[in-house]
């Protein structure tokens, strides 16, 4: 029987359920997997890209772990590919290559001023705060009012993990050095500001709920912002996320600390709808002090236009949350323009000609850019998937397919890789971590650590 050598190149979801939905799959061959893992723990952006405080949202590691702990499927961490392993090395030994590597930059932003100091990416701060070892330890966090670009759930998660409370996050897996920097936190206000109005909001109910339970935090929306177009109505009557969000919102305006009147907490989060971005002022010294933006008003079909009145609020820090960016791989075609690998239906393009590319697919991210949820790239996956089954006859013909040549070929490069015990091994230290001050567990941070825990050295 044919056998199909496969990798996998990311153990995020998209990797991860492309492996299990191939292993499921109605074919006329076996299938052997090995999934490489630039870092040294699975499960990508769940582990790092998701806050701490959303345990809820974590339960996906569980069916991800069910996944990985049968046995099937090889994992290899802490290789980096391009570096470690390289797109030829993946043609000696195996048949094809999924690239399931998601996107871990910020989109960019041409507005004047954008480059000041403290003028940062949502997804650093997010790395920051979920303690991933390639990013620095400590995170400034000496401004008093900050802003927070964006109107989707990475905007809502960075303006909570702004203005929450340090100890209020010791019940979860935050790490040792991402606490002591938040309890060090100079914030008093978190300004969010939205192109759009209300009932056109990217973020969920959840997350959105979550941020007026905030302890000793105000919520504060403004009246002005709520007279709504029959556009915005017919959206409030008609889909029930938005009914469900504007109910939320309608509540905190009767709430004593609307407009910031009579709030009584130390800290608040500011939410300020048909808000377009036009320049970050800086002060003398180059650092963010303002931002400008247009106030705008609907256009009568969902979308804004812009009104000419220009407002400024006094800010010293600013996050940009407006989308995530994929990165390029050595030797893989890359659309700069969009942030992905060009495909059809997971199957790689050349850049110039369109031409298939035998051998390399992609899945999830870097497949169809940062958008969609986890249900989006368990269908993403069996597309991609079901190209695979059906190339067979465009497959690779490896000079050595067996499973013992890409460890040869690591131990010979002196990677330090971690597999699937090891990552075992990481889990149960961090849980003992966890154990004495009653948390669920404490991350750690260092990559070096991370290796010699899952190693057992």
């Amino acid at each position: 029987m044919t056998k199909l050598r496969l990798a996998i190149v990311g153990a995020g979801p998209a990797g991860i359920y492309a492996a299990d939905i191939l292993l499921k799959a109605e074919r006329k061959f076996d299938v052997s997997i090995d999934l490489f893992e630039q870092l040294p723990a699975p499960y990508g952006l769940v582990r790092y890209g998701v806050a701490p405080d959303h345990p809820r949202i974590k339960g996906i590691i569980t069916a991800l772990r069910d996944v990985l702990d049968r046995g099937d499927i090889r994992l290899f961490g802490n290789v980096r590919f391009g570096e470690d392993i390289t797109l030829d090395d993946l043609k000696k030994h195996y048949n094809a290559v999924i690239f399931a590597t998601g996107a871990i930059r910020d989109t960019s932003m041409d507005i004047p001023g954008i480059d000041a100091v403290a003028s940062y990416g949502a997804a650093d701060y997010v790395s920051w705060f979920d303690g991933h070892p390639d990013v620095p330890r400590e995170w400034p966090l000496d401004a008093a009012s900050v802003g927070v670009l964006g109107n989707g759930n990475v905007a809502l998660d960075v303006a909570r993990m702004l203005a929450k409370h340090a100890e209020d996050l010791l019940v979860t897996e935050v790490p040792q050095n991402v606490y002591e920097g938040l309890q060090a936190s100079e914030v008093t206000d978190v300004h969010v500001f939205g192109r759009r109005g209300p009932a056109q909001v990217k973020f969920t109910p959840l997350e959105l709920r979550e941020l007026g339970e905030l302890r000793d935090v105000d919520m504060v929306v403004y009246d002005e912002d709520f007279d709504y177009d029959e556009a915005s109505k017919d959206a409030v009557a008609s889909n029930k996320q938005v009914m469900v969000i504007d109910r939320i919102l309608q509540s905190w305006r009767k709430r004593d600390s609307v407009n910031n009147a009579g709030g009584t907490a130390s800290r608040r989060l500011h939410l300020h709808f048909w808000a377009r971005p036009v320049e970050v002022r800086k002060d003398e010294n180059g650092r963010v002090a303002a931002l400008v933006y247009e106030r705008t008003r609907p256009d009568g079909q969902g979308g804004a236009v812009g009104t000419g009145e220009m407002r400024e609020v006094p800010l010293q820090a600013l996050y940009r949350a407006i989308g995530y960016f994929g990165s390029p791989l050595p030797g893989v075609p890359f659309d700069k323009k969009h942030g992905v690998i060009p495909n059809r239906e997971g199957q790689v393009l050349a850049k110039d000609s369109n031409e298939r590319v035998s051998g390399i697919y992609a899945t999830g991210w870097i497949k169809r850019g940062p958008v969609g949820l986890i249900g989006h790239t368990k269908s993403d996956a069996m597309e991609t998937v079901r190209h695979i089954i059906n190339d067979q006859g465009s497959w690779w013909h490896p000079e050595d397919p067996s499973e013992e040549a890409i460890v040869a070929l690591l131990q010979e490069r002196g990677v330090r890789w971690t597999d699937l015990d090891g990552w075992h091994r990481l889990d149960e230290h961090e849980i003992a971590l966890g154990a004495p001050q009653d948390r669920a567990r404490v991350k750690v941070v260092p990559r070096d650590e991370m290796v010699r825990v899952s190693r057992g050295e």
